[in-house]
């Protein structure tokens, strides 16, 4: 690009013209066809500019009044790499030899004749079967070793790219008749592997004479004897520049000194540090920490693992105000109360059961269920039992509960108790919450996350996401007896943030003349208002018009060809043109149009190519919507599993 600016200018420098016969707008048009007619494709840019630059032979200027010989290139060869096939009766390439210059120095140092003979070929390699036929097929990939020379490497069908077949198997004198483009199949394989290896090598151009294909090269990238280039550590490590930018960035002094420009004066960034943290707290808990009980306790005894019973109760009389035995029961941790219920009931001639003052049971021989007394004979020594089970589990979670017990019953031994039973769950408590202390930053619009690290694993970094993301982190909690493992998203995220200070902004520019013309011109007329020395203005006005800009056609005009093609793509389950009815299908091209010597526009078509649309403005994107769309489908329905189905 800059090269190309650089003609631009030096086109419309040296562009014959006269000054007093045209526009500003008629040689800005001249010079635009000038450096259109060199660059105006990719193969205008190769042939005018790339080709030569790279093998050091002289450039013109758009206008072709000057040359000059460029040096872009450290070291260049007129042959870098120089591929010849001959195909056997077979179809096959039997002989395929490649000549190479590794060093540049303009002598051939690696010759190397394929051992296989090649009956199929790909885009990064080649495919070797039983001559002249689709059996017994090994495929090879283009590679480099370590010494620097060129090798072939058994790889799967699936590690290559872009096979087709060249042999009788897929149809008569496929090679001969395609040479041109099996060539630079064979040779655009090889140079990718070349150049991967070595970043520095450049392919000027590329030049076909019968079955031989030759490679104009040079050293491009870096002058340096070293072909693992700094830059090129970036294509495995894409965010790896951003710590490198951010170090040169640092150590630069025009980038310091455009940061404490006066344009950044006026604000400065101060640095908070924050975390957004998941605590968990473990609670070891025995019986007595999840309730206590106080009171008119008679006994307490062990019904399993975490149970209890108590027993309340006593003597109780004959009187208008028989006892009350009551036993408090206060639960210290709801959440880990599994049950409380009363089991049975027991008394010589009454009983009665309360909750906070509430019946909730009796013994007797008729229900008790008020505050009077029970009707009936008292002192009747006649034991009666009530098993039938009260749940009292809900009471006890609301808080603290009474459990009281009324005994009615005259003369000696005369008594009456309750058995309620208390089960619990003493496991470890478990309680966890997000501490977050970023919250007030986060909310704050003068604040920036500037880098964040979440369980050791760097996410941003200066602002930018660095595209790693943690796995679930499984922690373990607590010791001895009372331990947990957690899996969570994330335990602990540390955070930076950077708020802008406002330290008082520079004095702002006046655009009060730029509002005063916007406000005050016409299509026809610039007004202006400009300041004088005594802080008044003084205003004008002239008459203005802008350029003809000109005609612009509707588009570029294109035009769609086709030429047959064998179906010689390979599958993994054979040649594609075994699958079909059709053995030949069709290449479909698209060309820029060129403008013919009588000024209208002609279709550049190729050898053995058919015109299928003329020059024009052409819109295929409903065809190409369903070709995607066909693709993507194709590729929805397969499904890769590791049976047999």
């Amino acid at each position: 690009m800059k090269v190309r600016c650089l003609l631009l200018l030096a086109a419309t420098a040296t562009l014959p013209m006269s000054a007093s016969a045209q526009t500003v707008e008629d040689r800005a048009r001249a010079a635009a066809e000038a450096s259109r007619a060199k660059t105006s494709d990719s193969d205008a840019i190769q042939e005018n500019y790339l080709t030569p630059g790279l093998a050091g032979q002289p450039i013109t200027t758009v206008d072709n009044s000057k040359t000059f010989n460029p040096n872009i290139a450290c070291q260049k060869t007129a042959t870098l790499l120089e591929l010849l096939a001959q195909p056997a009766g077979t179809g096959d390439i039997g002989t395929l030899r490649i000549s190479r210059d590794k060093d540049l120095d303009g002598s051939v140092d690696q010759t190397l004749t394929l051992p296989v003979p090649v009956s199929g070929i790909c885009a990064n390699g080649i495919v070797s079967c039983q001559p002249g036929t689709w059996n017994q097929c090994k495929t090879f990939k283009w590679d480099v070793a370590s010494s620097g020379d060129l090798k072939l490497t058994e790889v799967g069908l699936t590690d290559l790219a872009g096979c087709y077949c060249i042999n009788n198997s897929c149809g008569a004198n496929l090679v001969w008749g395609n040479m041109a483009s099996v060539l630079k199949d064979l040779g655009g394989g090889v140079i990718g592997a070349l150049t991967t290896a070595d970043p520095r090598v450049g392919v000027a151009q590329a030049a076909i004479d019968g079955p031989v294909i030759r490679y104009t090269g040079a050293q491009s990238t870096a002058c340096t004897p070293n072909p693992s280039l700094p830059q090129t550590a970036y294509r495995a490590n894409p965010t790896a520049i951003q710590g490198d930018a951010s170090a040169a960035s640092t150590s630069s002094s025009i980038f310091q000194a455009l940061k404490a420009s006066p344009a950044g004066v006026g604000k400065a960034d101060q640095v908070r540090l924050c975390t957004i943290e998941r605590e968990v707290t473990l609670a070891p808990a025995i019986y007595d920490d999840i309730i206590s009980v106080s009171g008119q306790v008679q006994s307490v005894t062990s019904c399993g693992t975490d149970c209890r019973r108590y027993r309340i109760g006593g003597n109780g009389n004959c009187s208008a105000a028989p006892p009350i035995f009551t036993a408090t029961f206060q639960v210290l941790r709801p959440d880990g109360l599994v049950s409380a219920r009363i089991v049975r009931q027991d008394a010589n001639d009454w009983l009665q059961s309360r909750v906070n003052g509430e019946v909730v049971g009796y013994a007797g021989k008729r229900p008790w269920l008020g505050d009077a007394l029970p009707s009936g004979d008292c002192n009747v020594d006649a034991e009666t039992v009530n098993l039938t089970p009260i749940d009292l589990t809900e009471r006890f979670r609301a808080g603290t509960a009474a459990l009281g017990v009324r005994v009615r019953g005259g003369g000696d031994g005369r008594w009456g108790w309750v058995d309620i039973e208390v089960r619990v769950d003493a496991s470890c408590g478990v309680s966890e919450r997000l501490v977050d202390l970023c919250s007030g930053y986060a909310a704050d619009s003068a604040c920036r996350l500037d880098g964040e690290t979440v369980d050791g694993v760097q996410t941003v970094r200066n602002g930018v996401g660095t595209g790693l993301t943690p796995l679930p982190q499984t922690r373990l909690f607590g010791n001895g007896i009372c331990t947990i493992r957690l899996t969570r998203d994330f335990f602990k995220r540390e955070r930076r943030y950077k708020c802008a200070v406002d330290l008082g902004s520079p004095t702002p520019p006046d655009l009060s003349r730029g509002a005063y013309i916007i406000d005050h011109s016409t299509e026809a007329l610039l007004a202006d208002r400009v300041k004088t020395a005594d802080d008044g203005y003084t205003t004008s006005s002239r008459p203005f018009a802008l350029p003809d800009r000109g005609t612009v056609p509707a588009c570029e005009p294109v035009c769609k060809t086709r030429a047959p093609k064998a179906n010689d793509g390979v599958a993994l389950d054979g040649v594609v043109s075994s699958k079909q009815n059709a053995p030949t299908g069709w290449d479909t091209f698209y060309y820029a149009c060129k403008t013919g010597s009588a000024g209208g526009d002609i279709c550049p078509a190729g050898p053995g190519e058919e015109i299928v649309s003329a020059c024009g403005c052409l819109d295929d994107f409903p065809e190409a919507v369903v070709m995607m769309q066909t693709v993507r489908l194709g590729g929805a329905d397969l499904v890769c599993t590791g049976e047999v189905r």
